[in-house]
């Protein structure tokens, strides 16, 4: 009950977010994977860039020269490593027969499949899954672990499944809309005010919360 609680405070707060912010499922996908390790301006820099050349598409990305490709991601940075591994997702996505091809697939071995492609973590096909498949499976990022872990509603140190499980339980009569929600009501809580180091009094958790003040 206190995730729910959680949730219709921080909605209340900051109103609907309605992300992903991207034109197209696969459009999600690449920013989902170009996110890694970056702030998401530069994400989106990086997608204006695949726009610009008309390459926002796994047919054309994974014919362009990956020194080509790279220089268009640079602003994502490590823009290489990122090159190479979004080229093998779009190779992986197009064997599968694109989104028709994988739109219909449960969303449990759809998860494995994901998590097999070379440089898809749990995080980044969570992403995948909730904001591209709309499937009800929560992300866990590292300002999940920090809200919740300050609010003492879970253990910091438990491994992302654990944590994810937890959350899709509580949740598990809530609509696809609401996980979608609840994980950019996160992010936006802890980008405003449960920073690194939170503003307390500012926040609209902190009657709800066990460690409020401690960095």
């Amino acid at each position: 009950m206190r995730l729910k609680s959680v949730y219709q405070s921080l909605l209340k707060t900051y109103g609907q977010q309605q992300w992903w912010p991207a034109d197209t499922p696969f459009e999600v996908m690449v920013g989902a994977i170009l996110t890694q390790n970056t702030a998401w301006d530069n994400v989106e820099r990086a997608l204006d860039n695949l726009k610009k050349a008309k390459a926002l598409s796994p047919d054309v990305i994974i014919e362009t020269p990956n020194d080509k490709l790279a220089r268009w991601l640079k602003p994502s940075g490590y823009f290489n490593i990122k090159a190479d591994r979004l080229k093998q997702y779009c190779q992986w996505y197009v064997e599968h027969n694109y989104y028709d091809g994988l739109k219909y697939r449960h969303s449990l071995p759809l998860r494995e499949m994901l998590l097999s492609v070379k440089g898809v973590g749990p995080e980044t096909a969570d992403d995948i899954l909730l904001y591209a498949f709309n499937r009800k499976i929560f992300v866990i990022d590292a300002y999940t672990r920090r809200i919740f872990g300050r609010l003492g509603l879970i253990d910091k140190s438990s491994d992302y499944d654990e944590l994810r499980m937890l959350f899709e339980e509580e949740l598990k009569k809530e609509t696809v809309n609401v996980f979608n929600e609840y994980h950019a009501l996160i992010v936006m809580h802890a980008k405003q005010i449960c920073k690194t180091r939170p503003d307390c009094e500012q926040c609209c958790l902190q009657m709800k919360c066990e460690q409020k003040g401690v960095v």
